[in-house]
């Protein structure tokens, strides 16, 4: 036999060697779980809670825009220079306020001069009645003629209507005037302002300041076309309405539902809806975005578990559900809304009572032996037999 070969069987024999030692001091290992278990997997723990009744009130949530009642734009009603600014910016301004003043002068000079017109005028027609008074009794001695009476009755009627029109002109006037004092038409809030003082004004043509109220305002929301029924037949009246944040969906203010659109969009499959708020601490602000819920009603009794119970698959919800036996199975359910704790309420497929999986469902499968705890409960771990301890520790020397 040639050296090299019997350098390659020396090495098979020692490598065979390394491998039967290996083998016999990890052997078995597998076995031995097997025979220790009796054949069978060990329970699977899992966080088991039951199914309650409680009183679910239902809720419709949507994305909402914060509107104020009314926004008025306060212009000049007549050309003029703005000689005053009567508001701050930002603060509170009352109905009938003085926002700003616009130089009268010319305004009251108008009034003044239709005044005179005026009184111009009602002298005359003083004039012309007295010359009628005479020429009705001078007709009857037949020292006037027909005619004469005629044409100066014409003249009185005319007089008279010149009369109703200077009456007009003073009335203008003096509401031209008026409009040199700018009014607050609302309670608001004052925007920026938007002119100076000093600037010549146009009527109708130059914003001074944009008034917004704020106390109360409104919510406008849109939900699906299928919800139509759930609001319009709702018990409530009004139905309550609650504005959450955008954030965390913390409740920020509390108002009432008003208005339901009367159509709805086509090219959404929406309706519009609006709710009132008092907003008396100013937590809602016009522009604003909130998450919108509204209150349609409450079931009794209904079915509730935690959220993490119900699962999501390629055939819609489904539950996993411990039976008497400590298996579980694969239960199909249908829910209607999320309850406040992080619970979720059941239409159908639960009854109370029942022991839902809440944690542990991915190792899960229809006939597993579980181990259930309590929420919050930590499983005890695995003890190891001995005589495997034993091979292992042979193993690792």
């Amino acid at each position: 036999m040639s050296r090299g070969k019997l350098i390659f069987i020396v090495i098979v024999l020692v490598l065979a060697g390394v491998i039967a030692w290996r083998l016999i001091g990890t052997g078995g290992t597998d076995q031995d779980r097997r025979g220790a278990g009796g054949g069978t997997e060990a329970p699977i723990p899992v966080t088991v809670v039951q199914a309650t009744t409680e009183d679910v009130p239902l809720y419709l949530t949507a994305l909402g825009t914060v509107q104020a009642l009314n926004t008025v734009t306060v212009s000049a009603q007549v050309s003029g220079q703005l000689q005053s600014v009567n508001f701050a910016e930002g603060e509170e301004v009352k109905k009938g306020d003085l926002i700003a003043q616009i130089d009268p002068r010319s305004y009251q000079a108008a009034l003044d001069q239709a005044l005179a017109k005026k009184k111009q005028d009602e002298a005359q027609l003083a004039a012309s009645r007295s010359t009628l008074k005479r020429y009705e009794d001078l007709i009857e001695k037949k020292f006037v003629s027909a005619q004469d009476l005629e044409n100066q009755r014409q003249t009185v009627r005319q007089q008279e209507a010149q009369i109703a029109g200077d009456a007009a002109a003073v009335n203008d006037a003096r509401t031209k005037l008026s409009f040199t004092k700018v009014i607050a038409p609302i309670d608001g809030l004052a925007g920026i302002r938007q002119v100076d003082v000093g600037n010549l004004l146009q009527a109708n043509g130059s914003a001074i300041v944009v008034l917004t109220q704020t106390r109360p305002l409104n919510v406008i929301f849109n939900l699906p076309q299928q919800d139509m029924s759930k609001v319009r037949e709702a018990d409530a009246t009004p139905l309550k309405v609650t504005a959450l944040s955008r954030q965390d969906s913390t409740p920020i203010a509390e108002g009432e539902l008003k208005v339901i659109d009367n159509s709805i969009d086509t090219t959404t499959a929406t309706f519009k809806l609006k709710a009132e708020f008092p907003n008396a601490d100013r937590k809602l602000w016009p522009g604003q975005f909130v998450n919108v819920r509204l209150g349609v009603g409450t079931i009794r009794d209904g079915v509730v578990v935690p959220a993490t119970g119900v699962q999501q698959g390629p055939d819609g919800e489904y539950a996993w559900v411990v039976q008497g036996d400590s298996t579980v199975k694969m239960q199909k359910v249908e829910t209607a809304s999320a309850v406040e704790g992080g619970g979720v309420l059941v239409i159908s497929g639960l009854a109370a009572g029942d022991r839902v999986v809440t944690e542990g469902q991915f190792r899960l499968k229809t006939g597993s032996k579980v181990s259930p705890m309590a929420p919050g409960e930590v499983a005890a771990p695995t003890p190891v037999p001995q005589g495997e301890s034993k091979r292992g520790e042979r193993g690792r020397r």
